[in-house]
């Protein structure tokens, strides 16, 4: 049932808005249709049930000889009265609302009644004859009996006005009417609410801290005016630490590979040889390892621009690099695909993708196909792969599989970091699975247009 439910802010209200309004207006309408009918049943049943009874207290009351008289002087201005065996009225034409409204008009007047009868409907010709004419299309017949002690019926036929035929439908309209212009209002300020939280979710969904502050035009209530307003400071702020972070590591870059630097240019000095070449291969470590922290660090706030370039021709040559030097590494003709990309640090990751390849696979094949919604650059080797839990585990910085990656081979645990932050700064994802019969893939995802956040 929950799969059927709305799950946004929107629809959710809208839901609880218009079912509470259509159970309020349904009481609603129930009530004032009741109330209506009881007030019809006032004014137009209501005069003749009045006079109806009159006529029966006074019948009651007369001596029998002038029984007659009387019904004759009574039998005029739309109505009449007799005296018969029967109420006249069918058992399926009763109309018990008006009997239970004769019933207390008789007893008021102290008049006991054996049975009543009344109907809505019949006798009109008689009247027109009486009258001379048919009656008018808006009057209708009421038809009251009522059985005194004598078991004699009274029977009485009185012109009423007829009842509203267009009642119920024009209460209903009405009803009708009034719930859309209240779900109108409603459904209005639900979206004046949605529309700015949806906003702002996509706002923040997109910020990345890799670009300018996403900005997000206030709009709605005050409430979720200053919301915004709180979100684009504070989208200000964490940029401007980052900037500030950014600043700090090039500064701190800066202080260590000086005495790097100089620290080296001492050691070559130093004796015996053996100790000063190991001195400077862990120079060497420390020096790259600084490199790839800051890159790692900066990536994701690369200032470099976006250029609309060939990346099969960019992966081709990164791949020919590779060739000249004598690595193992071949590159599988492809279609051209131009995207809009920062060249020197998609250069980056695939690098660091074919230095795994190379070093922990033995070699590389490369190759570049569309996929859905954008294009897959894919590094395989032949290597022993990697465990599919630990696919996940080795995109974290300084994560290394120590059963194949280790200090010896030069790793620091941040190739794939980087090149997943990479990556990620182009819009796009870093995927790791397993190959077939053994090996690993390694895939860039760059999507066709590239959002900055």
């Amino acid at each position: 049932m929950k799969r059927f439910l709305p799950h946004s802010l929107a629809g959710q209200m809208a839901l609880l808005v218009g079912l509470a309004l259509l159970i309020a207006q349904i009481a609603n309408f129930a009530l004032i249709l009741n109330e209506r009918q009881k007030l019809s049943l006032a004014q137009n049943e209501g005069p003749a049930i009045t006079r109806f009874a009159g006529v029966a207290a006074d019948l009651a009351q007369a001596a029998p000889e002038f029984r007659a008289d009387l019904i004759a002087d009574n039998s005029h201005r739309g109505a009449r009265f007799a005296l018969a065996a029967d109420s006249g009225v069918a058992a399926n034409d009763r109309d018990t609302a008006i009997e239970a409204k004769l019933n207390d008009a008789l007893t008021d007047l102290a008049l006991p009644a054996s049975a009543v009868r009344a109907a809505i409907g019949g006798g009109t010709a008689d009247f027109g004859r009486d009258r001379g004419r048919n009656p008018p299309s808006d009057m209708q017949v009421v038809r009251l009996a009522v059985q005194g002690a004598d078991h004699q019926w009274l029977t009485g036929r009185i012109l009423t006005p007829r009842r509203d035929p267009w009642l119920t439908m024009r209460l209903g309209a009405a009803t009708l009417l009034l719930y859309l212009i209240v779900l109108g209002a409603s459904l209005w300020l639900t979206l004046r609410i949605a529309r700015p939280l949806r906003d702002l979710t996509r706002a923040a969904e997109r910020f990345q801290g890799r670009a300018d502050p996403i900005v997000v035009e206030p709009s709605g209530p005050d409430d979720l005016r200053l919301a915004i307003e709180a979100f684009n400071a504070m989208n200000r702020r964490v940029v401007m630490l980052i900037d500030e972070k950014d600043h700090m590591l090039g500064a701190i870059g800066h202080d260590l590979r000086t005495p790097l630097a100089s620290l080296r240019i001492r050691i070559e000095s130093m004796e015996p040889e053996d100790e000063r070449d190991a001195a400077i291969v862990k120079i060497g470590e420390m020096a790259a390892m600084l490199e790839d922290i800051l890159v790692l660090a900066r990536s994701g706030r690369a200032r470099e621009e976006l250029r609309r370039i060939d990346v099969s021709a960019l992966a081709e040559a990164v791949t020919e690099d590779y060739v000249e030097l004598g690595r193992p590494v071949t590159f599988e003709p492809s279609e051209r695909y131009v995207l809009e990309v920062q060249p020197n640090l998609l250069r980056r990751a695939l690098r660091n993708l074919l230095d795994n390849a190379v070093s922990y696979g033995g070699s590389a094949r490369v190759d570049v196909v569309a996929v859905d919604g954008g294009v897959e650059i894919r590094v395989m080797d032949a290597g022993p792969g990697i465990a599919v839990e630990d696919l996940e585990r080795v995109l974290q910085p300084f994560h290394r599989l120590e059963s194949s990656r280790n200090r010896d081979t030069g790793g620091t645990g941040l190739g794939l970091a980087i090149a997943q932050s990479i990556v990620e700064n182009h819009g796009g994802r870093l995927r790791l699975s397993q190959a077939e019969p053994m090996g690993l893939v390694a895939a860039i995802f760059l999507p066709f247009v590239v959002e900055n956040a």
